[in-house]
């Protein structure tokens, strides 16, 4: 499913979930990736939502965000809350949603000049 057919800006954007991946920009990811305005991080590695450990979301505090979004593959899968607590402590704010919610969303704080970063799963997407 394409969500943006022509470049919004100078910052990184998913122009499409599918079964096949997720493409950002014009680079299709094939794997899990963590994605901010200006970084695509392609090698994250999360295969599953239950393998995201403190390590994981550590990369992507790593890039200073001020939102964090976690989109879980084709069903939305909530995390340890002690996983969670990373982000707050820092006063980031987290949600946790399916990867083509997680998408959108990345698309449009992106688009506002938000500092946001998607750690986003890489796991069979319905179409």
């Amino acid at each position: 499913m394409d969500l943006i057919l022509q470049r919004p800006g100078e910052h990184h954007f998913i122009r499409s979930v599918s079964a096949d991946g997720i493409r950002v920009v014009d680079q299709l990811c094939t794997k899990s990736i963590i994605v901010s305005a200006n970084r695509l991080i392609r090698d994250w590695p999360v295969t599953a939502p239950g393998e995201i450990a403190a390590n994981h979301v550590g990369q992507i505090l790593d890039l200073k965000p001020e939102i964090v979004l976690i989109g879980t593959g084709a069903r939305q899968v909530f995390l340890d809350p002690e996983i969670l607590m990373q982000c707050y402590r820092q006063a980031v704010g987290v949600e946790i949603m399916t990867t083509r919610a997680a998408c959108d969303t990345f698309n449009i704080l992106v688009s506002e000049g938000r500092k946001v970063v998607a750690g986003l799963v890489q796991a069979t997407i319905n179409p």
